[in-house]
């Protein structure tokens, strides 16, 4: 039943107060996206100031008089909140306005509810949708609230509100045992790709930075992509190959926002594990968005609440060619590693820097070099070719072995002591602790 939608979009009334509290506020312009992506059709915005939510009903009196007017004038079948209402305002609101009446975390929810494609994404939307309902579940029997206690004058309404909340109660269970068993599987590819030492690169960012489309420009791949909040809502994963790094599995995720319901990053847990646990998260940033700073804090704390804020990252720029003189670039630090990366998806500009970049993260304990192996080295070089480290083989005239080779460095110094050669043949400052180090958990 969460699934079903409307085919036409509802009248809508919209409410949004200041607030002097830098974080309680929420942005207008963003909210008028979110109504849109959600289907519905804006009649008007009230605004308003104050100092604290109304505990009854978030407004004050004359505010929620001027709400009731604009109802009442445009037909209004909802009326939507730019904030988190309580269960009880909520309430208070729909029985003063006669309509129903919906806040931001509900709203953020219908869009997750129309995007949701996969198995996974339909049970995680539908977790937190229950568990938004558990709170508000007695708005739909206040009609029997008349009912007294006592023996003998307990009515159904009692009953039935039990009922309700425990197979509530119970639906969530059997969707945290479904979810679960996608955790365990997604956690036994992931392990799985660790041991083919495959890194991970997770695009991370805002909700319509561009993730998606230059995921898709990356990967030949095709993902939904539109200039909407929260096109994306599935994850997806690609295997492509990166300059000097090789195989890399790529991954696009779900777009973050601003006071993104708590309730929402517990549901998909499962889904943005994929960026706590990459190698290296490409952080996509809309240059052309006036609050694209406060969209990278926003997007700071929620990869900090789930764990991934240690991750390296490298920050891409996308949609300069919305900004006038822009041109595609690499930006580095102190020691030459590449720390930004200026791009625009949907015109290909500066694609070619950023699998640069993406390459140059990955491939720092990489080495590459051009190795000349005597004919009596040949199970050095066939080690190499198991690992696929080898880019190009010639012959010089003593009949030496020319190999041109791109291979990590672990993996290089584990084939070394295998092969009985020495890691400083190749590697001068490798110390006699790290030789032992390696012999030893080689032996075990």
């Amino acid at each position: 039943m969460f699934f079903e939608r409307p085919d036409s979009g509802e009248i809508a009334v919209l409410v949004h107060i200041h607030f002097p509290d830098e974080k309680d506020r929420e942005d207008p312009g963003e909210f008028l996206e979110l109504v849109r992506s959600a289907g519905a059709d804006p009649v008007v915005l009230i605004e308003g100031s104050r100092s604290h939510p109304s505990p009854k009903y978030f407004v004050g009196d004359g505010k929620l008089e001027e709400i009731r007017q604009a109802v009442a004038e445009h037909e209004a079948e909802v009326v939507l909140f730019n904030h988190a209402l309580s269960p009880s305002q909520e309430r208070n609101v729909e029985q003063a306005l006669k309509c129903r009446v919906l806040d931001r975390t509900g709203l953020i929810l219908d869009i997750f509810a129309q995007r949701a494609r996969t198995h996974e994404g339909k049970l995680q939307v539908e977790l937190a949708q229950l568990e938004y309902m558990t709170t508000r579940l007695v708005r739909g029997w206040t009609h029997l609230e008349r009912q007294k206690g006592g023996i003998g004058l307990r009515g159904p309404g009692e009953t039935q509100l039990e009922t309700d909340r425990r197979l509530l109660r119970e639906r969530i269970r059997t969707i945290h045992k479904r979810l679960e068993k996608v955790r365990k599987q997604r956690d036994q590819n992931r392990r799985s790709r660790r041991r083919a030492e495959i890194p991970s690169v997770s695009l991370v960012g805002y909700t319509n930075a561009g993730k998606s489309t230059l995921f898709n420009v990356l990967t030949d791949a095709e993902v939904y992509a539109a200039d909407q909040l929260f096109a994306t809502l599935d994850p997806t994963l690609r295997r492509i190959v990166m300059p000097d790094a090789g195989p890399v599995v790529l991954a696009d995720t779900v777009g973050f926002i601003r006071h993104l319901p708590h309730k929402l990053v517990e549901a998909f847990r499962a889904t943005l594990q994929e960026a706590s646990e990459a190698t290296l998260l490409v952080h996509v940033i809309d240059a052309a968005d006036e609050a694209r700073d406060e969209n990278v804090e926003q997007v700071d704390l929620v990869l900090e609440e789930i764990g991934a804020d240690k991750i390296p990252r490298l920050l891409v720029y996308n949609k300069i060619d919305c900004l006038p003189g822009y041109e595609p670039r690499i930006e580095r630090d102190d020691q030459g590693v590449p720390e930004r990366v200026w791009v625009s998806a949907v015109n290909g500009l500066g694609l070619d820097l950023l699998q640069q970049a993406i390459g140059e993260r990955l491939s720092d304990d990489l080495f590459k070099d051009q190795l000349i192996l005597e004919p009596a080295e040949g199970r050095l070089r066939a080690a190499l070719y198991q690992h696929n480290a080898i880019l190009n083989e010639s012959v010089n005239e003593s009949g030496q072995f020319v190999l041109d080779v791109r291979i990590p460095e672990s993996d290089f110094i584990q084939i070394l002591c295998r092969s009985g050669i020495k890691p400083e043949r190749y590697f001068p400052n490798y110390g006699i602790e790290d030789f032992m180090l390696d012999s030893d958990l080689e032996v075990s």
